[in-house]
Parts: structure tokens; sequence; C-alpha cells
């Protein structure tokens, strides 16, 4: 195998493609990105057996071939070649020759045949979807996958698709996470991704304005984003009836500065850390929400007005939770919706429904 093409866009595509390359496996091949020239353009591989991740890159193609090189290695020699151009060439024992200008390397490359077999996703409906939206979606709920083993199914998101509408729903046990859109399909499909499998997309999708096309067939779902591909196993098992979790009715409903309840949650958790756990306590009454933590570390208090109606009541959250809930609310006020000290918060924006979250509460000691 022998081809010349631009350093650069190999630099890229080498950086991009080498996130899902094994970073230690019993199978050296896995620590390795294979590279397979054809035609006019030479595909990258990056594949850890759970996610593959793959892109193809304009080149000059002097004799078509294969190899597998040893990813670390390969992505630090390239970043640091002078030259634009650089040329490749690989000899029958798997000696790998990489050159631009006056420098030179000779490495150590791997069969292409000890790369295991890549997974062959079935052609099936494509679900459009614009690479913003669904970056904002994962976004959004993605912060609520789980990352325990206790539930397997749960380490990843369930998507939802029926009605031409899309809902991206993950659970870890204490807080739920919905984000809904409407969709330009009209089937009905469902499967679980892993969330790391989900962060890998949203770290390319490079323009927002871009139509990224999934595939799910069997065992895996394909992303379509631009000039690359994530193929990615998904998850077995049951996914929690999460819509028996949304409570009916509520009690108390608030409307809320989002900035303002988290300056005030943030000020609460400095006599916090991973060791004190203690809740922090939200007192809601007479169109206020006075928030205190007390721990080992000291005391505090604070105060921010809210438009309130229904009955006042005391509840704790866990600090972390309840920021993160109203961070990745992403707006600049948000519905909070309680019935009692022991129930969920549920909590949505003020206009439309493309988000809900839920929290579980912390109990309360006096």
């Amino acid at each position: 195998m022998k081809f010349e093409c631009n350093r650069q866009k190999l630099t890229e595509a080498v950086t991009n493609v080498q996130r899902a390359v094994s970073s230690k496996s019993t199978m050296p091949a896995l620590e390795g990105i294979l590279i397979k020239a054809r035609n006019s353009s030479i595909k990258l591989f990056g594949y850890d057996l759970d996610i593959c991740i793959t892109t193809s890159i304009d080149a000059r193609i002097i004799q078509e071939g294969s190899t597998v090189i040893t990813a670390r290695l390969f992505s630090e020699i390239i970043r640091k070649l002078p030259e634009d151009t650089i040329t490749i060439d690989v000899d029958e024992k798997n000696i790998v020759y990489i050159s631009s200008g006056k420098v030179n390397y000779k490495i150590i490359g791997m069969p292409a045949e000890d790369y295991p077999e890549i997974p062959v996703i079935r052609e099936t409906d494509t679900i459009k979807i614009e690479g913003g939206i669904l970056s904002s979606m994962i976004r959004q709920t993605i912060y609520a996958v789980s990352d325990k083993d206790t539930k397997p199914a749960h380490k990843g998101s369930l998507f939802e698709i029926e009605g031409g509408e899309i809902k991206i729903i993950s659970v870890d046990g204490y807080r739920l996470a919905i984000r809904s859109e409407k969709v330009d399909y009209q089937g009905e499909r469902s499967f679980i991704v892993p969330g790391k499998s989900l962060s890998e997309v949203t770290k390319l999708i490079f323009d927002d304005d871009n139509t990224v096309e999934m595939m799910s067939s069997g065992r895996h779902i394909i992303f379509r984003i631009g000039d690359y591909e994530i193929i990615s196993r998904l998850l077995e098992g049951e996914f929690m009836n999460y819509k028996a979790s949304i409570p009916v009715n509520h009690s108390t409903e608030l409307v809320v500065n989002t900035r303002k309840f988290i300056n005030t949650i943030e000020r609460m958790s400095l006599l916090l850390t991973d060791k004190i756990k203690s809740p922090i306590r939200c007192l809601i009454d007479g169109g206020i929400i006075k928030t205190s933590c007390n721990t080992p570390l000291g005391q505090a208090d604070d105060e921010i007005d809210v438009i309130m109606n229904g009955e006042g009541v005391e509840i704790g959250f866990n600090n972390r939770f309840l920021l993160d809930a109203l961070r990745y609310s992403e707006t600049d006020e948000v519905r909070l919706q309680l019935n009692g000290a022991l129930s969920p918060m549920v909590v949505t924006p003020t206009a439309g429904d493309s988000f809900l979250f839920l929290l579980l509460p912390m109990r309360l000691t006096r």
C-alpha cells in the first residue's frame, strides 16, 4: 500500500477516529487505526468492539492496500511532520514508511486481517434530524445516564420515535431527563444508545445546520455526520417505565429565575464536599424559596423571590443533582412542580414542553 495525502486532513481524521480506539486491549490491533487505500481515497477506522468511528479523506493512491497502525504513535508522528503532504508506504511485511519533506519514519504496522470485523448495518429507514437539535437533545439528557452496572440498559439513553416526534430519555434511579422534538419521520422506532456513543456523536457535530442521519438495525445503530460515521452497539435489556414515574398531580407550582436559583445553590454548595453529602434545604412559602445548608464545615442560608401557586413545602435536594437540572434546562426561567416533601420535583420550561426533568428529593432530618 502506498499513498500521498494532505497532512492537515489526515491529522484531523486520525484525531477524531482515535477516540474510538481502545487504549488498552488484549488484542493489539484494537489499539490501532485500520487504514484502507482504495480508488482515490483512504478510509480510517477506530473500533473498540462497542463503538466504531470511520471517515474517508481524498488521497493519491499509488498502490491499493490496507494496514493497521498503532493509533497513539501514528497520531503523534503526523502532527509533528513539517510539510503539507505526507507519503505513507507499507511493504509486504507491514513495515510502515512515513515521510514528509526531509523527515522519515519507519515503524511497525499490523496486518489488516488482525483487525476485528466491523459491524455491517442492514439498510433500513433513515431518520434525519438537524445536527444542532440532536446535539441539544443529547446534551440536555446525557447528564442523567447512569454510571452504575446495576441496570445496564440505564447506561444509555432511550430513543423513542413515533407520531412525528423523537424523544430521548435518560434515567439513573435518582433523576429522569426527557427531551423531545418534532421529526420528519412517521414510523415507530425504539432503541437504547450507550451514553459513551452519544458523547462521541456530539463531538462530531461540527456544524449545527448539518443533517444527521440515523439508521438502526438489530443490535447496532449508525449516525452519519458529514464525512463521519459512528457505528455503535445498542444496549439490551428493559428500560424503566419512565411514564409511570412522572407525577400526575402537584400541590405547589413555582416559576423561578434559573440563573438566580443556580447562584444560590452554588453558594450553599461551598459547604459540601464529596464526603459531605448533606441536602440543600429549601423552604418554599409566601413567594420565596429560602435555602440553607448545615454541615460540619459551617452554615449558610439565602433566599430568592419566585412566582408561586399552591401550598408551602419544605424539601431537600442533592446539590449536584439540582444544579444539573437547572443548568441543563438552558432557559431563563423554569417551572417547578412539587407534591409534598417526599415526592419527585418536576422541572419543565415555562413555555412549551421540549423537556421534562424529574428529581427525587432527599429526606430531611430536624
